[in-house]
């Protein structure tokens, strides 16, 4: 989706903004940094969220509501499911509309798109470097993604390393195992996707046409980004890109990648079985497990390496999200509760784990036995230990502050390529798109 920007008029009003932010649901006081901050007052007892993803995000807060229970009894969630692409639509309209009044407390904000809407919306943010989360036991790059100018605007939750997750069942129909797809190529991987699809008849994989979220993943593997280290974008003369959507594209053709209309077709395409596996974040690993009678038919295995990239690596990652406190929060309770639960609970993390593949991000975590357990519904691998391993090995990725409109140009670009649009004229008119938003 396109996003809109503020300019003059957010400016202008700030000093309104400041008093709407101080209407808050807990009462808290502005601070200099025009979001809001405790001012020692009682805290209260309940808590609004927008968060998206019933199997994971919004399931990882239900756990998190009970965690903070066991020393607040009278505490209470109020979870609100909004999908991302309406998250983003409200947050930019109430930005425009100043109506701050209308912010929960807490919302869950894409990585990639963090730093963008603090720096364009500093309004809707309350600063919590103070907030008592110790912000360094989180990796540097992931927290890097809510820092701006030194302060911290988010708490990092999930982990986006991505997983070729396999229908173990389905490769057995075809004569193959899941060793047969381990450290390959590209091309070999559509070799057997072939042999998949003549002996069972179920493509590959599927996707939501339009969106370039398996190219980009094949993008980063490669050690490759839309944005160079000086953040100007690389749309063209990208061979990495390049040889990615040739790739896409010849999936496609063959019959072995899906194209579907909506998210929730793609669901439907995994858990009904309509596909043979599914290459995405390991927070995909939640939905899967929604189908419970296909426990122990699964496996998990690293991704092949794009063809002819000097670097390319079986390993990326998509996704990845982080809790923001609004301008219009009981600020101490938002913070207390995030430092208690998502920045301070292993109990926390061993619940969502298993439950939905939620890999934490916070490092203490990651000391858990739960994750060399073996999951059962993954025919007994200790998936999660795995899925560590390989986020050891996922390239950088520079995303840049408009990670989101290269994204959405190069989706653009990649219709009409399979529209039959010359490639390089697709995308020359990505990187102009992307050249005058940033202009």
């Amino acid at each position: 989706m396109k996003k809109l920007r503020t300019g003059m008029a957010l400016a202008a009003t700030a000093t309104f903004a400041l008093s709407l932010a101080a209407c808050s649901s807990g009462g808290s006081t502005d601070d200099a940094s025009g979001g809001a901050s405790g001012d020692g007052e009682a805290m209260g007892n309940s808590l609004t969220v927008w968060a998206w993803d019933p199997a994971f995000n919004i399931y990882a807060l239900q756990e998190a509501e009970k965690v903070y229970q066991a020393d607040h009894p009278d505490f209470t969630l109020d979870i609100q499911e909004v999908t991302w692409e309406d998250l983003q639509t409200k947050l930019t309209t109430l930005a425009q509309s100043q109506e701050f009044g209308e912010l929960p407390d807490i919302f869950l904000m894409q990585n990639n798109a963090f730093q963008k809407n603090v720096i364009n919306y500093p309004d809707l943010f309350t600063d919590i470097t103070d907030s008592g989360v110790a912000f360094d036991e989180f990796p540097e790059g992931v927290t890097a993604y809510s820092t701006v100018d030194g302060m911290n605007y988010g708490v990092p939750f999930d982990a986006g390393t991505a997983i070729n997750a396999m229908r173990t069942d389905i490769l057995e129909e075809a004569g193959l195992t899941l060793d047969d797809f381990t450290d390959i190529t590209w091309d070999e991987y559509i070799a057997l996707g072939e042999q998949v699809l003549e002996k069972t008849g179920k493509p590959m994989l599927s996707g939501i046409a339009g969106e370039p979220d398996t190219i980009l993943m094949m993008l980063q593997s490669a050690g490759q980004s839309l944005f160079d280290d000086q953040g100007n974008p690389t749309i063209t003369d990208n061979a990495a890109l390049a040889a990615s959507i040739d790739l896409y594209s010849e999936m496609v053709e063959k019959g072995i990648y899906l194209e579907v209309n909506s998210w929730d077709e793609y669901i439907a395409s995994i858990v009904n079985g309509n596909v043979a596996s599914t290459i995405n974040g390991v927070w995909i690993s939640g939905s899967i497990q929604t189908a419970e009678d296909q426990s122990g038919l699964w496996g998990v295995t690293d991704l092949p390496a794009v063809d002819g990239i000097d670097g390319a690596t079986h390993y990326s990652a998509n996704g990845g999200s982080s809790w923001a406190v609004s301008s219009n929060a009981d600020v101490a309770l938002a913070e207390d509760f995030l430092s208690a639960t998502f920045a301070g609970s292993t109990e926390l993390y061993d619940t969502i784990l298993p439950g939905a593949g939620a890999v934490a991000n916070w490092l203490p975590a990651g000391d858990s036995e739960v994750y060399s357990e073996p999951q059962e519904f993954f025919g007994g691998q200790a998936i999660y230990a795995d899925v560590l391993s390989f986020a050891a090995g996922v390239p950088a990725n520079n995303t840049g502050a408009y990670y989101y409109e290269a994204r959405d140009a190069v989706g653009a670009a990649i219709t009409q390529i399979m529209g039959g649009a010359d490639p390089a004229t697709a995308l020359g008119e990505a990187q102009s798109t992307v050249e005058f938003a940033m202009n």
